[in-house]
């Protein structure tokens, strides 16, 4: 029996109805940017397996930094001890971060992170002596799967059956930047209306709306109101965190600067789970108290795990390369031509780009997780590239080390599933 037929016996698969999709391809290898299934087929894996390997798969310079380390140190519980992998790393990414960012939270997944950074925000109040119980957050956000992450997130698909459950949260429309001024006017009077602990959004790109892209000075006007009335911030990094934007950071396209940011995907390069919450020292000091119950009372198992560490230092020392930021300037460019080339397309109703990330609408309507989609994975996949449309929305987040010519087949091959649409 092969890997495909074992899988069936005992495993549930995420995001998946297993009545309607009962086959998962089993890939045994993987290198550089390619993912090689138990039959051999190889697959260009152009959205980085969900935006993580963005170094390439098992990418010698932090495999090699790992299998030292576990030699070394594997596991220590991080309250009350601490080690060099982390203390590194931290001072590392300090280095690259907003210049407001102090502090760094360790945990293990990015729907963790932004729960750290939700608790964080109503916490700093409480801490306070305020009670503020409110949270803002964008319209078809999505922030993970943990009850605080739904809560501010606004896509039902995901949350429908929990919804009764969930935290206070008053939603706002993106800023486009035709409507900037309307969504002020709107903020303030939730303001004045509620008390509003937190605003808790994706930068500039929210990634499961189908890469929709917002305007930056929209959302800058949106922080600094937060900022003068006291709202914490809390920057959901996960997916466009180290590089994907063009900066180390989409938080540094803006003025503004987040109290809190939220880390993961691309933090360890893809081979460990790993996730932080980094937060500026305002919101570090109203934990900081002589009173035990003012503490930040989260914690887990392999919080700041050292080889997960020394993953994520080896994964910021490549980012800051110069060979990974040519690599990314040249994807950039490729985009743009590839967008030149085909907006024009009777198929395609828009295109968008910013860094890396690249998305184009199909002139049709599909259901998010319809049989068209489905039509279309299946494409990709029998012609060799791993994409994983969302709805009508086809995207490319490919690993920086993807090569001119590996990119070109992506390319050529959405161009020759327009014509199956």
């Amino acid at each position: 029996m092969n890997l495909q037929e074992r899988d069936k016996n005992h495993l549930w698969h995420p995001l998946t109805q297993h009545k309607l999709h009962p086959d998962s391809i089993a890939i045994t290898k993987a290198k550089g940017c390619v993912l090689i299934d138990e039959n051999g087929n190889e697959y260009i894996d152009a959205i980085a397996s969900w935006y993580t390997c963005m170094y390439g798969h098992c990418n010698e310079y932090i495999t090699s930094r790992v299998s030292k380390q576990m030699q070394k140190l594997d596991q220590v519980v991080f309250s009350g001890f601490t080690h060099e992998p982390a203390i590194k790393l931290s001072e590392a990414l300090i280095k690259i971060l907003p210049e407001n960012q102090n502090k760094i939270f360790f945990s293990d997944n990015g729907s963790t992170s932004v729960e750290i950074g939700i608790k964080m925000a109503l916490q700093y109040h409480f801490n306070k002596g305020e009670k503020r119980n409110t949270l803002i957050a964008f319209e078809e956000g999505f922030h993970g799967d943990t009850f605080g992450a739904m809560s501010v997130s606004g896509l039902s698909v995901y949350n429908g059956p929990f919804e009764d459950f969930f935290l206070e949260v008053k939603r706002i429309p993106a800023p486009n930047g035709e409507n900037n001024n309307e969504i002020l006017k709107y903020l303030e009077d939730i303001i004045v209306t509620n008390n509003v602990a937190g605003f808790v959004y994706e930068p500039l790109v929210q990634g499961a709306a189908a890469m929709k892209m917002h305007d930056a000075e929209g959302l800058n006007g949106i922080l600094k109101l937060c900022t003068e009335n006291n709202i914490v911030t809390v920057a959901d990094e996960v997916m466009t965190g180290f590089g994907k934007t063009g900066k180390h950071f989409a938080s540094l396209h803006l003025e503004t600067k987040p109290d809190i940011i939220c880390l993961s995907k691309a933090l360890t390069g893809g081979l460990l789970p790993m996730a932080l919450t980094t937060c500026s020292q305002k919101i570090y000091d109203a934990f900081f108290s002589d009173d035990i119950s003012k503490g930040l009372f989260h914690g887990h198992t392999y919080s700041a795990n050292p080889l997960a560490c020394t993953a994520a230092l080896a994964s910021i020392e490549l980012l800051q390369t110069d060979g990974i930021q040519e690599n990314i300037k040249i994807i950039i460019a490729s985009h743009q031509d590839f967008g030149n080339r085909i907006q024009s397309h009777p198929k395609v109703k828009s295109i968008r780009q910013l860094g890396i990330i690249f998305a184009l609408d199909l002139n049709v309507e599909m259901e998010r997780y319809g049989n068209l989609r489905d039509k279309l994975f299946k494409f990709f996949m029998n012609n060799g590239i791993f994409l994983r449309p969302l709805g009508n929305t086809i995207y490319i987040q490919a690993p920086y080390v993807i090569t001119k010519e590996q990119l070109d087949k992506v390319y050529q091959v959405i161009e020759d599933a327009l014509e199956i649409v």
